[in-house]
């Protein structure tokens, strides 16, 4: 009998699962911010933010990285603006938000490393040029989104900003991650049994 056992698969949320639970506290915080107010659907998407990391880990049982460190601004800011009513807090959580996304993605390129494939969980295997080149894209794109959620959340009132949050950011960063297909096809690995490239965290 070997020594050498295979390690056990990674569980997965089912695709459909993983969208509502990505989706489902933006959803809220629309809903509740409609009918109550900012200060509620901050309290709301606090609560929901926790309620889908529970349920991600219970079924992969680990958090990922992104939904976990977007969890931890959420609480931070969130409560700052729920216990100070000072709806800034949860308006400058994006732009900080996006800021760290970017500037994580660059600094770790600095030292050689690719986030990237952690943050998308191994769902697609590119080389090392594909890797690099969609960093700098998303890099790049997060500052977009920080600098152009500072110009939005001082320039209209919460409720538009709300509207924005959920009906211009969004849409914007899927239209963006679908204009990455063609470069991630240009890049993709074709041999499933390459091994991870030793930059990758």
């Amino acid at each position: 009998m070997t020594e050498d056992t295979a390690a056990p698969a990674k569980r997965r949320l089912h695709p459909g699962l993983k969208f509502a639970l990505e989706m489902g506290p933006l959803v809220l915080f629309f809903v509740v911010n409609q009918k109550f107010g900012i200060f509620q659907a901050t309290a709301a998407l606090m609560v929901a933010v926790v309620a889908t990391l529970a349920v991600s880990y219970s079924i992969t049982r680990h958090l990922p990285t992104m939904p976990m460190v977007t969890a931890v601004f959420v609480l931070v800011f969130g409560s700052l603006t729920f216990f100070l009513q000072d709806e800034n807090f949860i308006k400058l959580k994006v732009t900080l938000l996006y800021a760290l996304f970017g500037s994580a993605l660059l600094g770790a390129l600095w030292f050689d490393k690719l986030l990237l494939p952690a943050v998308f969980e191994s769902a697609f295997r590119l080389d090392d040029a594909g890797w690099r080149k969609l960093t700098w894209r998303w890099a790049f794109f997060f500052f977009f989104l920080a600098v152009l959620n500072e110009f939005v959340r001082r320039s209209v009132a919460t409720d538009v900003w709300v509207n924005f949050k959920v009906f211009g950011i969004l849409p914007l960063t899927l239209l963006f991650a679908f204009a990455q297909i063609p470069l991630m096809m240009r890049h993709e690995q074709k041999d499933d049994g390459a091994e991870e490239p030793d930059s990758h965290f």
